[in-house]
């Protein structure tokens, strides 16, 4: 048995939930914040079997997309001053962590 946790932008948790929902996958769904753009996220924790996780990565993988955003970047000259040059970050996607489950128990 594996714990499958997936980071997920908030802009693709819920076409994640609603794919897993419509393959039978059972997922507790958290909301989380990210640190580097403090975004919103959804951290889903998913108990499979060892045989299902490529499937549950798959789902995951369909429906979440990164994308490029502008965010504002402060640099500090030799002179003390600062400019606010913008940035473009990938942001969205999801990060994934398989581990191996010990025990499962719902009760």
């Amino acid at each position: 048995m594996k714990l499958v946790i997936a980071v997920v932008s908030n802009d693709d948790a819920n076409k994640v939930q609603k794919g897993l929902i419509q393959q039978k996958f059972f997922a507790t769904r958290l909301t989380t914040k990210g640190g580097f753009l403090r975004e919103g996220n959804a951290t889903f924790l998913i108990g499979v079997n060892d045989e299902k996780v490529p499937e549950v990565i798959d789902i995951i993988e369909r429906h979440s997309k990164t994308r490029n955003k502008i965010v504002p970047n402060a640099i500090v000259n030799e002179f003390g001053a600062f400019s606010a040059l913008p940035i473009e970050v990938s942001v969205g996607g999801a990060t994934i962590f398989v581990v191996n489950v010990d025990q499962f128990i719902k009760v």
